[in-house]
């Protein structure tokens, strides 16, 4: 097969779409090794100043005030800025550019305020028949932006029949959708006992201790600050018999404030800034706390790890129906309110057996291997565009 090139759309608003890429990339890399040139690009922060404006304010939002994210979601959908003309014509250079440095064989979106935009570049180019514009869903549930639902897509992915049926309900023909799953990384999977040791070793904690694990995210905010105190304090105060590991992403404030608040715990506190090395924390935790970001909910799930959602700030629109999905398999736990991290994680520790079938079912709906079903689908239409 000659060399073929892939381009990923994406943007760096929380870190899932990312994820969801690298993963895409790393199966096509590792299905046909060394035919493959793929290309991300960070879309929206490269595009144009209004759309690298509104990516910031929606990490200031996830990052500071969870609680007005809702809004955003309502005035995107509302107002559409993903399909203003106005918008394109003044990006079309962009647009022009990655063409001529990349030469794509195919487009693959994993955001949903991109494909409209390069749905109307390959107009433009009339280049729409001759390179697919393929999408991979990263909502995994009902409820998700309407910028995932274009015309000129030849071909989506989504995660469940859920997300299937969300997108024939904005128009989407059903020939054009195939259920295949998140699309984890493959360095997501479960450990053995011994292997879940040698995690915690690496980051310098006590294997046998049990292990929580506080996930602020990317951005690093949300909630999650105000719970991982709450668990410093409350569980402290009741002689918690935990270590911690906490995630500030990319918050350096926050990095330096968790690092102030961990010399008061009376249990070991590990603080880590961004990586890209988040498996290695979840392979060494036995139970995560976070928002129920798409990615990162089955990211766990893939590892068998156990969640405490996040729910004290309702979930976002998109993620709402993750919240159910998890409750009602069992796989995670809702915590509606900071205070009760202490009594929650008890729990897990008071009683195993309780602890054991969140593990169960954490493995039971992780379906890996989702991300290498895309990719293998991807290089299907790279042998129809380009001769072998």
């Amino acid at each position: 097969m000659a060399s073929q090139n892939v381009l990923i759309l994406t943007s760096n608003t929380g870190g899932g779409h990312r994820s969801a890429a690298n993963a895409l990339e790393n199966s096509l890399n590792s299905i046909s090794p060394g035919n493959i040139l793929v290309k991300i690009t960070q879309v929206l922060e490269e595009a144009h100043y209004f759309s690298r404006k509104a990516a910031d304010f929606y990490n200031f939002l996830l990052r500071d005030h969870q609680d007005l994210v809702k809004y955003y979601f309502w005035a995107v959908n509302k107002l559409r800025p993903n399909e203003s003309r106005l918008i394109f014509k003044s990006a079309m250079g962009y647009g022009q550019r990655i063409f001529e440095r990349v030469m794509p064989n195919v487009i693959v979106s994993v955001h949903p305020m991109t494909q409209h935009f390069f749905a109307y570049i390959l107009r433009r180019l009339h280049l729409q028949d001759k390179i697919p514009l393929l999408t991979v869903v990263t909502d995994p549930y009902h409820g998700f932006w309407k910028g995932w639902a274009c015309d000129d897509v030849s071909q989506y992915y989504v995660a469940s029949d859920n997300a299937k049926q969300q997108l024939i309900d904005f128009g989407v023909g059903s020939h054009k959708i195939q259920v295949m799953g998140m699309p984890v990384h493959s360095k997501f999977q479960p450990v053995s006992a011994d292997e879940k040791r040698y995690f915690k070793r690496e980051l310098g904690l006590d294997p046998e201790k049990f292990t929580v694990f506080v996930n602020a995210g990317w951005i690093g905010g949300g909630n999650i600050p105000q719970i991982y105190e709450a668990l410093i304090r409350e569980g402290s105060l009741a002689g918690l018999d935990i270590q911690t590991v906490f995630l500030a992403g990319r918050n350096d404030a926050l990095r330096q404030k968790a690092h102030d608040l961990a010399q008061s715990a009376r249990f070991p506190v590990k603080i880590v800034g961004y990586t890209s090395e988040i498996d290695s924390l979840m392979k060494a935790s036995d139970v995560m706390i976070s928002k129920l970001g798409g990615l990162t909910t089955f990211e766990a799930l893939s590892c068998h790890l156990p969640i405490i959602a996040d729910t004290v700030t309702p979930p976002m629109p998109q993620e709402m129906q993750t919240a159910a999905f998890l409750e009602s398999t069992g796989a995670g736990l809702m915590l509606k309110q900071s205070e009760q991290i202490v009594t929650v994680v008890k729990s897990l520790i008071d009683s195993p057996s309780s602890y054991q079938a969140l593990i169960q079912a954490a493995g039971q709906h992780g379906r890996p291997g989702a991300s290498d079903l895309i990719a293998r689908d991807v290089l299907r239409y790279l042998e129809r565009t380009v001769p072998a």
